[in-house]
């Protein structure tokens, strides 16, 4: 069994362990940030990896050196030194993936370099990129095998647990089913469960665990059209719970105006979230009330494998806040009123669960679509531009986009992204020109990389001015717009994201894009006719990194001409950055 354990736990909470696994950080080891863990742990007789920060951590405590601006992520290529254990299985060359400040310079005699990396045209060669000790049972990556960029991460750490550690496969997911209706029927006792049910994913797992676990006639579901949903989206959830068999108590709720009103002229990410999580809960309060089902606990789909990004421990460096943990929910879950029977679960386990108990595919293998909906993707601000920085990043930016071969203007707005395990709130950068998918994919990491305060870039497919006519010439400039929270603007988004889900269905391409957000910014090109519409196609499994997938140049002409014919959308982009240094979303 893996437990998570936080840095200030006392020694004798691990005994049993077979082995410690200490994760990466946002902060610095070089500096000696989050320094006052238990070091404790370092005398147990246990094996103990380290990825990222643990990995600095492991190396400095052993004798080694830590220095700041080793800066590097993305993918990197590991040369092993030779074989070990740690790599059973595996090739003399992998593909991982980077993401950190600072790096390992020198170990303590008792270690040896396992593997380094060769660097890149954007990155020094880094060594020590995976040492070892095995006289000391201590062990460290500098990047992170955890993720799914890293191509062979989970062998990695399975030799880890199952070669070093000596541990024995018994976790599966039929005894988590067993396991888990255990626990829910344990905290739940005689009473019911009340479920904010949206449709997605982990709502509707989650509502059919309960229902294996309670019964039908004791699990309540309410659907919220917060005003943020999909077009079509509430209609088609009443139908899927519905299909499911459970609709004994399926109640729905248009709270739309609601949310809109709570919402008006607010800007800020953060509070929009905190806003949309707190408006659900006194929704739902209300809902309840109107039932006379008030002591009933409060049953939620969430799931935290973004721990570092959501600041799930109190060391982590919140990305950004989770709409299910706002400080009304935080208070229900210390009065044991809250059940998340999927907590510990990844997206893909998750679907996993489901198929087991036989959700459909279509249900299981949607797109993720984040709980406060089109509310993230419809973003606010009050027409001023955010022009800190700019001047830095246009005098690099200029030279490295002639090397690239590209245009490149930075935009006055900023989005968030993550970086070294850090929060990334900066500029992004319009990429123009027309140029093939690995052009533009050196262009991106060579912008984001080379140029500070930049962590997206977007390629332009073109905007339209106020006569309706195209143009894919590069804009010379870009002003912010002010646009808040309406349900025009929403509705103009629904209409975008219908055209693009369509797309990608019409051209089979729906499952092999993971998610493919569509953002509205208030920006504006000069001359062009209205807001810009972002386009993000990724893939990705677990949601922890990402990649950008290559529409085919078809499906780009027809988003083009479909997107840019909707009144109010002025100018049209494409995604193109990995995560890091840009996450999924743009809130």
């Amino acid at each position: 069994m893996a437990e998570i354990r936080h840095p200030e736990d006392p020694t004798e909470t691990y005994d049993g362990f077979k082995g410690i696994i200490i994760s990466g950080s946002p902060s610095l080891a070089s500096h000696g940030e989050d320094s006052d863990y238990n070091k404790g742990i370092y005398d147990l007789d246990v094996p103990i990896l380290g990825f990222c920060f643990g990995h600095q951590e492991i190396a400095r405590h052993y004798g080694g050196t830590v220095v700041h601006g080793g800066r590097e992520w993305g993918h990197a290529q590991l040369q092993l030194t030779g074989a070990h254990p740690l790599f059973a299985g595996l090739g003399p060359e992998e593909t991982v993936w980077m993401s950190h400040y600072d790096s390992v310079t020198s170990v303590g005699p008792a270690f040896k370099e396992l593997g380094y990396t060769e660097g890149t045209a954007d990155s020094p060669p880094h060594r020590y990129a995976a040492i070892g000790s095995d006289e000391l049972g201590r062990y460290g990556f500098q990047y992170h095998p955890e993720v799914d960029d890293t191509e062979h991460g989970d062998e990695m750490i399975a030799n880890f647990v199952f070669e070093i550690c000596g541990c024995e496969p018994t976790w599966s997911m039929e005894a988590f089913l067993e396991e888990e209706v255990e626990k829910v029927r344990a905290q739940v006792g005689d009473r019911s469960i009340f479920l904010l049910a949206s449709g997605g994913v982990d709502s509707t797992v989650a509502a059919a665990v309960l229902g294996q676990a309670l019964g039908p006639d004791r699990v309540h579901l309410l659907h919220v059209d917060n005003g943020m949903m999909r077009l079509g989206e509430s209609q088609a959830v009443l139908e899927l719970f519905a299909d499911l068999g459970l609709d004994r108590h399926l109640h729905f709720a248009d709270a739309s105006q609601t949310f809109l009103d709570a919402l008006a002229g607010v800007v800020e990410p953060e509070a929009k979230r905190k806003i949309i999580g707190d408006t659900f809960i006194r929704v739902f309060e209300a809902k309840a009330r109107e039932l006379d089902i008030q002591e009933h606990l409060l049953g939620q789909g969430t799931i935290y494998p973004d721990t570092v990004e959501t600041g799930g421990t109190k060391r982590a460096d919140t990305i950004k806040t989770h709409h299910n943990r706002v400080e009304i929910i935080e208070e229900m879950i210390r009065a044991g009123r809250v059940v998340e029977p999927l907590a510990e679960l990844y997206k893909v386990e998750v679907r996993e669960l489901g198929e087991r108990l036989g959700i459909p595919h279509a249900a299981l293998w949607r797109h993720p679509f984040p709980g406060p909906g089109l509310g993230v993707r419809c973003l606010c601000g009050d027409g001023e531009p955010d022009l800190a920085h700019l001047d830095e990043i246009e005098d690099l930016l200029s030279d490295v986009a002639s090397r690239v071969q590209i245009q490149a203007l930075a935009l006055p707005i900023r989005s968030v992204g993550v970086k070294a395990d850090l929060r990334a709130y900066e500029h992004p950068v319009l990429i123009s020109g027309d140029a093939k998918w690995d052009q533009l994919r050196r262009a991106v990491s060579a912008i984001t990389s080379k140029v500070p305060h930049v962590n997206r870039c977007i390629w332009n497919l073109g905007w339209v001015d106020a006569r309706g006519v195209q143009s894919l010439a590069s804009p010379e400039s870009a002003s912010p717009v002010p646009g808040y929270m309406t349900r025009d603007r929403l509705d103009l988004l629904r209409e975008a994201d219908h055209l693009v889900m369509g797309a990608l269905e019409r051209h089979g391409l729906y499952d092999q894009v993971w998610q493919c957000p569509t953002v509205l910014v208030p920006l504006r090109w000069e001359g062009s006719a209205g807001e810009m519409v972002v386009v993000r196609p990724v893939r990705s499994q677990r949601a922890m990194t990402a990649t950008p997938f290559p529409l085919p140049l078809g499906v780009i002409v027809e988003l083009r001409e479909s997107i840019l014919a909707l009144p109010g959308v002025g100018s049209l982009a494409l995604d193109l950055t990995s995560k890091p240094p840009g996450t999924i979303e743009w809130e």
